[in-house]
């Protein structure tokens, strides 16, 4: 095996920060829409009626909110954010995705369980602050790392992954 020139391993760098930057605003660009629809429907279902229809059941109104939100994110991080990498085998992808986004769930209504039964914080503000804010950001950090390792890899990370070795200049196959 011949070690790479300084250069190319250089412009390999730089190859792969720019194709990651392009993934990271795709997602962000994802997230927005995904976001809008959680917090969205959130809002309807627990702060808006008086009370709101789920007032009294905020993580169920945010475990609904957030699947709804999921299902949509899938489809656009499939067939956008990375359209580029092999796909796995539909239920297997998705059953993955959906694994991950229960554990993004998880992290996702902690801050708002500790607002509303710990700190006994009911208002609009601290909901949306607990659950949207804080919460959100918790989930979105762990969900792209998670989706970008396990559910979209590129071709040499999911050889890594599944402990094939790929040698120079061979492709990985399904």
């Amino acid at each position: 095996m011949t070690t790479p020139r300084p250069s190319s391993r250089g412009a390999a760098l730089r190859q792969r920060l720019r194709r990651g930057a392009g993934e990271l605003s795709r997602f962000g660009v994802v997230g927005i829409g995904a976001f809008v629809i959680d917090v969205g429907l959130f809002n309807l279902l627990v702060h808006v009626g008086n009370p709101g229809v789920l007032a009294d059941k905020p993580l169920t109104a945010k475990t609904i909110s957030a699947v709804i939100a999921t299902v949509f994110a899938y489809q656009a991080n499939r067939e956008w954010t990375w359209k580029d990498r092999s796909r796995r085998g539909f239920w297997r992808e998705y059953s993955l995705y959906f694994l991950l986004n229960a554990i993004g769930l998880a992290i996702t209504l902690l801050p708002l369980a500790l607002s509303r039964y710990v700190l006994d914080l009911n208002s609009a503000l601290a909901d949306n602050i607990s659950a949207n804010v804080i919460g959100v950001g918790l989930g979105t950090l762990f969900r792209f790392w998670s989706y970008r390792r396990w559910v979209f890899p590129a071709a040499d990370e999911e050889a890594e992954v599944s402990g094939a070795t790929l040698h120079e200049g061979e492709a990985a196959t399904d």
